[in-house]
């Protein structure tokens, strides 16, 4: 059994790819294996051209509890050093170490990726939600930035990502302090994008919504997305007319136009 299967689970249905963290007994906490497994599934499906958006989600009572405690404890001891999830030789765009790769592979991905938070994200679990383009969270969820009660830092992507999501200030609050806040505190703070009754349930539908879109639209509007305020302007305005003028008389551009003219539903392809 390979890692991604022994620690996440995968379907693809009709162009969503239902991705679950996949150890509930342990909440989901993330250790070698779990890391592994993510950063695995997260490649293959960068690989599928049938699939058009992710759903991301946790298995049992959560989404994911942070750090195996096995890993505080070798800290603990001594048996394990500061290097504590190694660099690799492969890395994921700015992603080298294997724990920023697991939450860094999903912003990657071709695709939208919608995270679905129950239960607890604490830590490198809610980094690995940050990933995602959009979160969907439980009003009662609790969310953490939790590193620094155990000492630590955030350091899977998350001190970069969390300011541009609730601004300097928050995230230097959140880090500073590790305070719990609940899912609809989080939403309030742009932490998470809103919340959902059943934010799995509501992921699911969205995904399917986005998948009836045309691929290389959907796609080409993630590029524009992420670059934005990460480039300057002159850069982005560049880039948005490279990807209108590759789009435009493509034969997904011209069904996605008569399909809507004639009010039927659409009969996209997948990418090349």
């Amino acid at each position: 059994m390979s890692a991604a299967e022994a620690r996440v689970s995968c379907t693809v249905t009709d162009g969503v790819a239902d991705v679950r963290l996949d150890r509930p007994d342990k909440l989901n906490a993330l250790d070698q294996p779990m890391f592994e497994a993510l950063v695995e599934t997260g490649l293959r499906l960068a690989e599928e051209p049938a699939v058009r958006a992710v759903v991301l989600s946790g298995n049992g009572r959560a989404f994911c509890a942070g750090l195996d405690f096995g890993a505080f404890r070798a800290m603990a001891d001594g048996t394990r050093s500061a290097e504590r999830i190694p660099a690799t030789d492969r890395p994921i765009g700015p992603a080298r170490a294997r724990g920023q790769q697991a939450a860094h592979v999903w912003t990657a991905l071709p695709v939208p990726v919608i995270a679905a938070m129950h239960g607890v994200a604490y830590g490198g679990g809610l980094q690995i939600a940050l990933g995602a383009d959009i979160r969907l969270v439980a009003p009662d969820a609790r969310l953490s930035v939790m590193e620094v009660r155990w000492g630590l830092v955030p350091d899977m992507t998350g001190s970069q990502l969390l300011p541009e999501l609730v601004g300097r200030d928050v995230a230097k609050e959140l880090t500073y302090t590790a305070r719990v806040v609940s899912g609809e505190e989080a939403a309030a703070l742009g932490l998470a994008t809103r919340t959902e009754p059943d934010p799995r349930a509501a992921a699911l539908a969205l995904a399917t919504e986005i998948a009836e879109r045309s691929p290389e639209a959907v796609r080409a509007a993630k590029r524009l997305l992420e670059a934005a305020g990460r480039v300057d302007l002159a850069t982005g305005y560049e880039a948005e007319q490279r990807e209108i003028t590759a789009l435009i008389g493509t034969p997904n551009q011209v069904e996605a136009v008569e399909s809507g003219m004639a009010g039927r539903p659409p009969r996209f392809t997948d990418p090349a």
